[in-house]
C-alpha cells in the first residue's frame, strides 16, 4: 500500500487525503483530493502500480471484491459538477483498459446500464464467480475491455456519486447471522431506509460481528438515525452495539447533524463549531447575526434583487422565500424538541428537524441554479444569426437554455409543496406556543411554490417543442392541484 500511495502522491496537484483498512476487510480505502485532470491521471497511477503488487488469485477479505483495484469513484466537491465526474469516469475508465488491459465497468452516475447503477449488482460473484460467469453469460460483459478477467488485477469498477460515508456499527456477538439480519432490515434493497446499502460481516481478530453500510446521502438518511435503527434491531436479538466506526473522510456537517441529535444541543448552530466560525471570518462571511446586525445579511441579495440586471430575478426569490420557510420550519422543529410538553414526539421532531434542514439547503441551493439558468438563456440570445447554419445553432441553443430555465423552477416549486406539506405535518407534534411561526412558514412555503410556477409557464412559452411543453403543464397542474 504504501508503494500504491506513493505512485499516487508523486502526480502533481493531488492530495493524499487518507488512507484506511483493517485486517478482516483486508482492503485499503484511499482518499484524494485535487483538480479533476490530477486526480484522474492519480488514479491512474494507483491502478497500474496495484496491478503489479496485488494478485487476485490468492487475495482473501470479509469484504466484496473484483480487482485490484476494486472501485475507482470521482466526486464532486467544489466547482465541479456530477456530470463532469461522469465524463471523468468514462475517460478514466477507458485509459485503464488502455493502458492496462484491465477491462472496466461504470457504475453509480456513469452506468451505461440501470442494473449496474447499484455497485453490488456488479460485484455479484466476487472475482471467482465473475471470472467464471464471463465465460458463458453475455449479460455480465464489461463496459470497457474485453470479456474476461485481468489474469491478477481482475476488473476495475468506475463511477461517479456524491459523497458516501463508509459507517460501520459493531456489535457485542460473533453471529455474523444476527448482523445480516439487522442488515436486511436497514437496507433500502430490503425495504429499509432509504440511501442506506449494508451487509454482516464477520470481524475475526476481534470476534465480532459487524453491521457494515454505505450511506449513500448522509442528509437525507443521517448517520443519527442508521445507527437508532441497528440499536433497536440488534436489541430484537438480545444483542447491542460496542461501537461504530467511519471508514475514510466524512463530512463535518454529518458529525453535527450526529452531535444536534445526541446530545439534544438547545439552540445548537454550526456557527458554534469553533472552525465554521474560524473559517467564516477568514473568508469575511458572518454565518450568524446578533446585535441588530440581522438586516446586514440580507441586504446584499436585496441590492443584487433591486440591480437592474436579469437576474436574480423572480425564480430566485422564490427559492430564497422557500429556503426562509425551511429554515423557520427547522426553528419551530428545534425549539419545540427541547420543550418537556413535547417529550413524547422528540424522535418524531428530530426526523421533521432533519427533513426541514434538507429542504433549506436544497432550496439555497436552487437560488443560484435558477440564476444561472437564465444567464444560460440570456446567453444563448446573443449568439450570431447571419446564415442559416447559425441560427439553426442558435435557436437550438436557445431551446436547450429555456428548458433548463423552466425545469431549475419546476424543481423548487416540487421542493416548496413538498415542504408545505410537511409544514401542516408539523403542526401535530410542534409546541403551541409556535403555532405563528408555523403559519408564517406554510404561507411563504405556497408562496414559493406559486413563484415557482410562474417562472415555469412564462419559459413554456418560448418553447417549439410542444410534446415537451405538454408534459411540462401536465406536472405543473399536478402540482397546482397539491398546493391546493
Amino acid at each position: 500500500m504504501d508503494a500504491i500511495v506513493q505512485a499516487m502522491s508523486r502526480v502533481p496537484g493531488v492530495y493524499v487525503l487518507d488512507r484506511e483498512m483493517d485486517a478482516d476487510h483486508n482492503r485499503c480505502v484511499i482518499t484524494l483530493a485535487g483538480d479533476p485532470e490530477s486526480v484522474a491521471e492519480a488514479a491512474l497511477a494507483g491502478t497500474g502500480k496495484a496491478m503489479e503488487l496485488i494478485d487476485m488469485t490468492v487475495h482473501r477479505g470479509a469484504h466484496p471484491r473484483v480487482g485490484a483495484t476494486d472501485v475507482v469513484p470521482f466526486i464532486p466537491i467544489e466547482g465541479v459538477t456530477i456530470e463532469d465526474c461522469v465524463a471523468l469516469a468514462r475517460r478514466v475508465g477507458n485509459e485503464i483498459w488502455r493502458r492496462f488491459r484491465i477491462p472496466v465497468f461504470f457504475y453509480e452516475a456513469a452506468a451505461t446500464r440501470p442494473d449496474r447503477v447499484n455497485l453490488e449488482n456488479v460485484r455479484r460473484g466476487q472475482f471467482e464467480g465473475l471470472r467464471e460467469e464471463l465465460k458463458k453469460n453475455h449479460d455480465r460483459q464489461p463496459d470497457v475491455g474485453e470479456p474476461k478477467l485481468h489474469p491478477t488485477a481482475g476488473v476495475t469498477v468506475v463511477g461517479a456519486r456524491k459523497f458516501l460515508i463508509a459507517y460501520n456499527v459493531n456489535l457485542n456477538t460473533p453471529d455474523v447471522g444476527i448482523a445480516n439480519k439487522i442488515a436486511k432490515a436497514i437496507r433500502f434493497s430490503s425495504g429499509g431506509l432509504r440511501y442506506v446499502k449494508s451487509m454482516g460481516v464477520e470481524l475475526k481478530a476481534r470476534n465480532l460481528a459487524q453491521v457494515s453500510i454505505n450511506l449513500t446521502d448522509f442528509e437525507q438518511t443521517p448517520m443519527h438515525r442508521v445507527y437508532e435503527m441497528v440499536k433497536r434491531e440488534a436489541e430484537r436479538y438480545g444483542a447491542a452495539p460496542v461501537g461504530s466506526e467511519i471508514v475514510g473522510l466524512v463530512p463535518k456537517k454529518a458529525i453535527e447533524m450526529a452531535a444536534d441529535y445526541f446530545l439534544q444541543l438547545e439552540n445548537f448552530s454550526p456557527s458554534q463549531v469553533f472552525e465554521n466560525k474560524l473559517g467564516a471570518a477568514l473568508e469575511g462571511t458572518p454565518i450568524e447575526a446578533k446585535d441588530g446586525k440581522l438586516a446586514s445579511l440580507v441586504r446584499p441579495f436585496l441590492d443584487a434583487v433591486a440591480a437592474p440586471t436579469a437576474t436574480p430575478g423572480g425564480g430566485s426569490v422564490s427559492a430564497c422565500v422557500g429556503a426562509m420557510a425551511a429554515a423557520l420550519g427547522q426553528m419551530v422543529a428545534g425549539l419545540s424538541r427541547k420543550k418537556k410538553s413535547q417529550a413524547a414526539f422528540v424522535d418524531k421532531l428530530s426526523e421533521q428537524l432533519d427533513e426541514m434542514r434538507k429542504a433549506a439547503d436544497e432550496l439555497r441551493e436552487a437560488i443560484d441554479h435558477d440564476a444561472v439558468s437564465y444567464d444560460g438563456v440570456m446567453t444563448a440570445f446573443k449568439l450570431p444569426q447571419g446564415n442559416a447554419e447559425e441560427t439553426r445553432a442558435r435557436e437550438a441553443a436557445l431551446e436547450n437554455a429555456t428548458r433548463k430555465a423552466a425545469e431549475v423552477p419546476l424543481a423548487v416549486t416540487d421542493k416548496a409543496v413538498k415542504l408545505s406539506q410537511r409544514l401542516l405535518q408539523l403542526e401535530a407534534t410542534a409546541a403551541a406556543s409556535m403555532k405563528s411561526d408555523l403559519q408564517v412558514a406554510r404561507l411563504m412555503s405556497i408562496a414559493a411554490a406559486k413563484g415557482a410556477l410562474a417562472n415555469v409557464e412564462i419559459n413554456l412559452e418560448g418553447l417549439k417543442d410542444q410534446a415537451y411543453v405538454g408534459k411540462m403543464r401536465a406536472r405543473v397542474a399536478e402540482l397546482r392541484n397539491q398546493l391546493g
